[in-house]
């Protein structure tokens, strides 16, 4: 995986860091490259991308970015990334290229959720750890998150994590 993918995967839960190196070794034997692009983001990031296509131009359903506003992604809490194939000219976009299949496929195999099999809004890139996570962030969560920040969500998911956790900021593709 490139530098670009290890930066935002250095400031995701290291357990969804390590399943997303995995998946990227996995395609990797299969001559897939993959790039990470968005992992932990502030909610300040989260309501920008939500205002895409419904107050931001340009305006209309098939522009919008996420169905969620700040604190209701994953993003926010470092459990959720976004994953790309890589072409020799950069980024595949295209879902419907074999090579998306396939990175898919490969991320349920090691227990991921991906937003590509959602029923309203079809996130393509996204994969976020599941198990004893809600299927969103509900009160419970943001009520950790106000009272400790990441590691209190961390911790209260029963995905505790000791040393320093890096700060939501910037991702650029």
């Amino acid at each position: 995986m490139d530098d670009v993918s290890e930066l935002r995967l250095q400031r995701v839960h290291p357990k969804l860091a390590g399943l997303i190196r995995q998946m990227a070794e996995q395609l990797a034997l299969e001559g897939i490259s993959i790039r990470v692009t968005q992992g932990l983001r502030t909610w300040e990031e989260q309501d920008a991308l939500y205002a895409k296509g419904r107050t931001t131009p340009p305006l209309g359903e098939k522009y919008e970015v996420t169905k969620a506003p700040g604190g209701s992604s994953w993003h926010n809490f470092g459990l959720a990334v976004d994953c790309v194939p890589m072409m020799p000219l950069g980024p595949d976009w295209n879902e419907t290229h074999p090579v998306w299949k396939r990175m898919l496929a490969v991320g349920l195999t090691l227990g991921l959720e991906e937003g590509a099999g959602w029923r309203t809004f079809k996130d393509y890139p996204h994969f976020e750890m599941i198990g004893s996570l809600p299927e969103k962030p509900n009160d419970y969560v943001h009520s950790a998150y106000a009272e400790g920040g990441i590691p209190a969500v961390w911790t209260a998911a029963g995905l505790y994590v000791p040393g320093p956790i890096l700060s939501a900021g910037p991702n650029t593709a």
